[in-house]
């Protein structure tokens, strides 16, 4: 189960970052930022994208969108996003829930740098209805992501 991959994710490397599970959904930027009493823009929406063969997953600030051109610019492709099939094949959670927590293989991770501007995000944790609270920096460390320039 993908939350239970979370859970033991943090277990595992932060055992102080809890995994909050809410009764309503988070599987929205203005759902999880309603659940959560953050803005919309504190939520980390994590993005499953095709580059060539491989699997990466951007991370970015809730209301921002990927910019064609700068990702272009980086990785000399165009970004394909991959479809709900694929999303859990690549990080066995669902879209929704998706998180750069908790995989099943590694994934490279790229965190845009408007989640630089909180002290604190919202990432989803495994499920629609779960999420942690954590800061960017932090985030960034424990899965080993990039930080690039990727969005509008």
């Amino acid at each position: 189960m993908s939350l239970e991959t979370v859970r033991s994710f943090f277990l595992t490397h932060a055992p102080g970052i809890s995994v909050i599970v809410t009764e309503a959904s988070s599987a929205t930027v203005p759902l999880a930022a309603e659940a959560h009493g953050v803005e919309p823009d504190q939520i980390a929406k994590t993005i499953c994208l095709r580059i060539g063969e491989d699997v990466v997953l951007v991370v970015t600030a809730g209301t921002k969108r990927l910019d064609n051109r700068k990702f272009k610019d980086l990785f000399g492709v165009k970004p394909r996003m991959l479809d709900a099939d694929g999303v859990i094949e690549a990080t066995s959670h669902p879209v929704g829930g998706v998180c750069p927590f908790g995989l099943p293989s590694p994934l490279k991770v790229y965190c845009d740098l408007s989640l630089q501007g909180f002290d604190e995000v919202v990432p989803a944790a495994g499920a629609t209805n779960a999420a942690v609270r954590i800061s960017p920096q932090r985030m960034a460390e424990l899965t080993g992501a990039e930080w690039a320039d990727l969005c509008q």
